[in-house]
């Protein structure tokens, strides 16, 4: 899978700018963090990257996409979805087949859903939905990840679960984080956003906490 390399990217809400033009390459195997505060620009950023790329990437959106009325393994599965045919998909909806069974609890064993795989995903806590989200993006079997705030709503603990879960699994990530000590930890490269523009990208062990915050 190669990285990315877009340039010019723009973007505007009631004809004002809110990012760019704007150029980045990420190079195959680059774990980048974007950070900088609210309304920056990285959510846009990441939505125009997930353009695209389209199926080529993983993506967390912010706002998780999923569907309230199925349960957890339903929604864990929608990372497939495009790879079987619609007659498999429905059927799935009725009876899973054993393979994609064990495949998405597996996944969800790791992200400590099990217990949750049959209910619904309105049933479930903010916590517990952000990782669904993270499950289908898993599911999908990207090789990068594209990944909007996925560790938000999670505790200490399972923020570095999760973190360390997607680093692992991803050769190429572009992850939008507000906490910079997770972005310091499982991100080899920070790219801090402001006003819509790229203000900071180095490696991360050139840079300290105080230098992200700075940003914000």
């Amino acid at each position: 899978m190669p990285g990315i390399d877009v340039s010019g990217l723009t973007a505007s809400f009631g004809g004002e700018r809110v990012l760019g033009p704007l150029s980045l390459r990420v190079a195959q195997g680059d774990k980048v963090a974007l950070v900088g505060k609210s309304g920056a620009g990285k959510s846009t950023l990441i939505r125009l990257l997930y353009e695209h790329l389209g199926s080529q990437a993983a993506l967390v959106p912010q706002d998780l996409g999923l569907v309230n009325a199925l349960p957890v393994f339903h929604n864990v599965f929608m990372g497939q979805l495009d790879r079987h045919s619609t007659l498999y998909n429905l059927s799935t909806l009725v009876r899973p087949r054993q393979r994609d069974r064990q495949q998405v609890r597996e996944l969800l064993s790791e992200l400590d859903l099990v217990p949750q795989q049959w209910k619904p995903a309105a049933a479930l806590s903010g916590g517990q939905r952000q990782r669904v989200a993270i499950g289908r993006a898993l599911y999908r079997g990207a090789d990068l990840l594209l990944a909007d705030e996925p560790v938000s709503a999670l505790d200490g603990p399972m923020a570095h679960q999760v973190m360390a879960l997607l680093r692992d699994r991803f050769e190429t990530s572009v992850i939008a984080l507000h906490d910079v000590d997770l972005a310091l930890a499982y991100c080899t490269r920070i790219i801090g956003i402001a006003d819509g523009s790229i203000a900071l990208d180095e490696p991360s062990d050139r840079l300290s906490h105080a230098d992200i915050t700075s940003l914000y």
